[in-house]
């Protein structure tokens, strides 16, 4: 269980979301929910609009468990005021969740026998534990009675950095998110992004466009992954369904949780890994020109949010790797970061 109150989740007041979100008169009453800390003004509307996002549509991801249409059970919450970081979920229920993620999906690995499909289902849930298990080394709450937070560069380095394995999947992953997000550009670019707001809603179209064209990512990284080359030959289709299951049990997992605040963190990315696989496997451009492509809102939010957190752990391997080998001396160095780390990440990989 929890130790801290900082894995409870306090959902967004009336107020501070979106009155296009909302359809009027169907509020729930405001002494309806009320979150762990205690605070009543934590209630919310829960209903859903569906006209809130003109053009978004309502189909189920075919890789992920949850039910994402619109339904009573969701919620808003404010990612910004529950930041993922160090929680005081440890022991045997966090180790549990893990140790299921991997026992029921990826048994076998590295057995020579997987194929490449398999080895990048693996590669894909090591990489996001990488990248989860950097966030928490890096926002942690090193004196409980001070309230004092900072970085925990041993938890990283015995976590992350002392497995070779681990980084390269967490590059790879990230490389991974961000094909699927170049691929799916021109959806990105021209979906309404309409929460009421028109300043923010035009930076929102900026920012998506500078992220989509960015000159300096296109030259570095033209292709960051190649999904072309997978489900081929008499298997492919019942590869891919299999893989499709086990990751929809992984997303089925995340429900398990038991801190309110990592669950939130981890239904998020693991649905933007599922909304990444739906790009890249669910609708080919080349061979089913008759497929087109839809997103949800809670994907598009799911999809940059998880690329925003591969990117921050990357970062922060980075500029910290060094200092981390330092302060871990005599063990076995974890690896430095790269020059050039997305070229020369890749080019490791592809030799691999």
């Amino acid at each position: 269980m929890c130790r801290l109150r900082d894995c409870s989740v306090c959902e967004c007041p009336d107020n501070e979301f979106p009155e296009s979100f909302k359809k009027p008169h169907h509020g729930l009453p405001l002494d309806d929910l009320v979150c762990q800390e205690g605070k009543p003004e934590a209630a919310v509307d829960r209903t859903l609009d569906k006209k809130a996002f003109r053009g978004w549509t309502e189909i189920d991801n075919p890789w992920t468990n949850d039910d994402e249409t619109d339904n009573a059970e969701m919620t808003y919450v404010n990612l910004q005021l529950n930041p993922e970081r160090y929680t005081g979920y440890t022991g045997p229920s966090a180790r549990r969740i893990w140790d299921a993620v991997y026992a029921e999906n990826c048994p076998k690995y590295p057995s020579e026998e997987l194929c490449a499909e398999e080895r990048i289902l693996y590669k894909l849930i090591s990489g996001l534990h990488s990248s989860i298990s950097v966030h928490i080394a890096s926002d942690y709450l090193l004196d409980e009675t001070t309230q004092m937070w900072g970085s925990n560069l041993p938890l990283m380095y015995d976590r992350v950095l002392r497995y070779p394995d681990r980084v390269r999947n967490l590059y790879f992953t990230f490389l991974f998110v961000l094909r699927a997000v170049t691929k799916a550009a021109d959806y990105l670019e021209h979906a309404e992004y309409d929460t009421g707001n028109l300043n923010e809603d035009l930076k929102t179209q900026s920012l998506v466009r500078q992220l989509l064209y960015n000159p300096n990512l296109q030259a570095a990284c033209p292709v960051p992954f190649d999904e072309a080359k997978l489900w081929k030959g008499q298997r492919g289709p019942e590869l891919k369904q299999k893989i499709q299951n086990q990751f929809r049990n992984i997303s089925a997992l995340m429900d398990c949780v038991g801190c309110e605040k990592c669950r939130l963190w981890g239904k998020l990315q693991v649905l933007g890994l599922g909304t990444a696989l739906k790009i890249l496997f669910s609708v080919d451009g080349q061979q089913n020109t008759d497929q087109t492509l839809h997103l949800q809102r809670n994907e598009v939010i799911a999809l940059m949010n998880l690329l925003n957190r591969l990117s921050e752990s990357l970062k922060f391997v980075n500029e910290m790797g060094p200092s981390t080998e330092r302060l871990v001396e005599g063990q076995i160095s974890p690896p430095t970061a790269p020059s050039c780390p997305i070229q020369r990440m890749w080019a490791s990989l592809k030799s691999r």
